[in-house]
């Protein structure tokens, strides 16, 4: 489970179909975690430094987790995984890839920049609800999470 019920869940996706099925999906799944949305590599880069200066600030702490989609607006989510992943305080939060690419170089060098997972989207409701379900399952049930925040 994330570090603590109330940590939010950073989800990076400019569309707002994928955001609605996104978060539905997950809430059906049981989610009860607050979930934050950047429609923008920009945004979410502005967003995760924000919350480092403030990382001992309860109110706005660090998302515990963050769903980043690849194809974005202005800074794309490449770019976007390599500055978290570079980052000593960031670098811990996992990172899950969530997009429509199923391109072997994207899912190598989102690995390669250290995505914690790569899932391309599929394409039904019906899909997509049960990958979200599994997700959820996986890494809110079986996975011990990083303490986000402190430095390594």
């Amino acid at each position: 489970m994330v570090s603590t019920p109330q940590q939010p869940i950073l989800l990076v996706e400019d569309s707002p179909e994928d955001y609605e099925i996104t978060v539905r999906s997950l809430l059906a799944a049981g989610l009860s975690n607050p979930i934050k949305q950047c429609t923008n590599g920009d945004e979410a880069l502005e967003y995760l430094h924000q919350r480092r200066k403030n990382a001992n600030d309860s109110i706005s702490p660090l998302p515990g987790m963050i769903f980043l989609d690849l194809n974005l607006p202005g800074t794309d989510g490449r770019e976007v995984l390599a500055e978290i992943k570079q980052d000593v305080y960031l670098k811990v939060i996992p990172v899950i890839i969530l997009t429509t690419s199923t391109d072997d170089r994207d899912i190598q060098a989102c690995y390669a920049l250290g995505a914690n997972s790569y899932i391309p989207k599929p394409l039904d409701f019906e899909g997509f609800m049960k990958a979200m379900s599994r997700l959820k399952d996986y890494w809110f049930e079986v996975v011990v999470m990083p303490n986000v925040g402190a430095p390594i």
